[in-house]
């Protein structure tokens, strides 16, 4: 019975996806053996990328179910190990390519994914729930996205995404705590409690070259910079950092708040990035009796898209308009993103509405060898 086993078993072990890398365990080499007695039961060592792996539980959990669900399979023992030095670096070599070399993935020129900069002229136009439910939606389309929380001095996103859990480091390698199918970094994660950063530019620019060199993401479809507002010290490193990223500029509807955000995408014609578009916020409050409430004014999205189209010199659309929903708000508070948690509403439909013009958007294959060889 035991031979007749083995190719089930392994098929089951290659459903177990490893939480955070995101990939099956048995192609990152985390299965270090498998012995199956003629009885059924199934002994199963596991081997961890570091002793205190936050998420072992999980790994256990799914393994144990994976193969308790095979025909035939009397019982699972999972026992947990941990890899050696030898196995960390093949694994390390594996996710990042011959040698494990360190840079910025998104920078090489095979790389496809699509990099927004979320961006505003000032704070509180909802830029981080903005970015958050953009994320959460894109993820629940079956995209592979992943958000650093780059506003250092005011980061929000591990709160809005509900993540408590610390990143995993490997050596030099970090890895992003997942929540709804998103991988997140923020420095957030790095302080106790709710400790101010009080750091200056060179240093701001430092940890976000660090996000980008030493978190591995993995091959991202889309990944999501939540900005500080304004055009300072972050809005010039990741135009260092990362030339092709495209800005997101979020606004409200209020003429005077547009006035300000124009600073934050007309940036591009110094930084020579592209602006992917305008988000217009709190847009409007719906009334019990469907009519509208302008409570910060009309207009100010469409005259935003307007007069950064004509100082960029290219079509910069309208991508849509947020109404105002205190269930937004309460998502945010509690960690579910309204996009999953409250599809149903206007302002869900709006921000899936985004996303899914983001999601239309080509990765790209022009310029890129596919490595074919006429015959």
């Amino acid at each position: 019975m035991s031979n007749s086993l083995v190719p089930a078993v392994n098929a089951a072990l290659a459903t177990v996806i490893d939480p955070e890398l995101r990939r099956p365990i048995t192609e990152l080499g985390m299965v270090g053996g498998v012995d199956i007695s003629e009885e059924g039961l199934v002994r199963l060592t596991v081997l961890l990328t570091i002793a205190g792996c936050p998420l072992r539980g999980t790994i256990t959990a799914d393994a144990e179910a994976a193969l308790a669900a095979v025909p035939g399979v009397s019982g699972v023992e999972v026992d947990l190990q941990v890899m050696t030095q030898s196995q960390r670096d093949a694994l390390k070599e594996k996710l990042r390519g011959p040698g494990g070399q360190r840079g910025i993935p998104f920078n090489q020129p095979g790389s496809l994914t699509k990099v927004y900069a979320v961006a505003s002229g000032k704070g509180g136009v909802g830029k981080s729930s903005v970015t958050v439910n953009l994320a959460c939606s894109l993820a629940a389309q079956g995209l592979r996205v992943g958000i650093i929380d780059a506003d250092v001095y005011g980061f929000s996103v591990p709160a809005l995404m509900g993540i408590t859990q610390a990143p995993t480091r490997v050596d030099d390698m970090i890895l992003p705590p997942v929540a709804y199918g998103v991988k997140v970094i923020s420095i957030g994660m790095f302080v106790s409690g709710n400790q101010p950063v009080a750091w200056r530019g060179p240093m701001l620019h430092r940890a976000l070259e660090q996000f980008l060199t030493d978190v591995y993401f993995g091959d991202l479809d889309a990944l999501f910079l939540d900005l500080p507002p304004g055009t300072g010290d972050i809005a010039i490193s990741v135009a260092q950092l990362l030339p092709k990223a495209e800005i997101l500029v979020v606004t409200t509807p209020q003429v005077a708040a547009a006035d300000v955000a124009e600073r934050a995408g007309a940036i591009a014609t110094q930084t020579g990035q592209s602006v992917a578009g305008v988000v217009e916020n709190m847009s409007y409050l719906e009334l019990p009796d469907g009519g509208r409430m302008d409570l910060f004014g009309t207009g100010g999205g469409a005259v935003l898209a307007e007069r950064l189209s004509a100082t960029v010199g290219t079509d910069v659309p309208l991508l849509g308009q947020i109404p105002l929903d205190i269930l937004l708000r309460e998502g945010g508070d509690t960690g579910l993103p309204i996009v999953l948690n409250r599809p149903e509403t206007p302002a869900a439909s709006a921000l899936n509405g985004i996303a899914g013009k983001l999601a239309a958007r080509p990765r790209g294959l022009t310029g890129l060898s596919l490595g074919l060889q006429p015959r």
